[in-house]
């Protein structure tokens, strides 16, 4: 049966950014993935191993973050294609990765950036 795992509102300290003080000083991020799976019998029968374990999605998400880069694109992605490829029944994810007060010269609570990725 398809159906969905999502985590939201994921809180990291990271340092993801162009700017050299953002590579330095960090900043607060928030993330949502969703994926898309194919949920086995025995998750209707209260077995976690019909489905994909969210803590173990949650370790890969921060295990990503961790990993400073300009680009949230580049963050979204590697969290996009590694989901792909850890949860074997994971046909489809989106990842939104949202920087709280990025440097842009104006008032703004924060900037996001949405990548989606399909298996094959």
């Amino acid at each position: 049966m398809k159906g969905k795992v999502a985590l939201e509102g994921l809180e990291f300290h990271a340092y993801h950014g162009v700017y050299p003080h953002e590579r330095s000083s960090g900043n607060k991020f928030e993330v949502d993935i969703f994926v898309e799976t194919e949920f086995e019998d025995t998750a209707f029968h209260d077995d976690l191993s019909g489905t994909i374990n969210y803590e173990d999605l949650y370790s890969l998400v921060k295990s990503e973050m961790e990993k400073p880069s300009k680009l949230l694109e580049t963050v979204c992605h590697a969290i996009a294609e590694k989901t792909l490829a850890t949860f074997r029944s994971a046909t489809n994810v989106e990842v939104k990765i949202s920087k709280f007060n990025p440097p842009i010269g104006g008032v703004c609570r924060k900037a996001s950036v949405v990548v989606s990725r399909s298996k094959m």
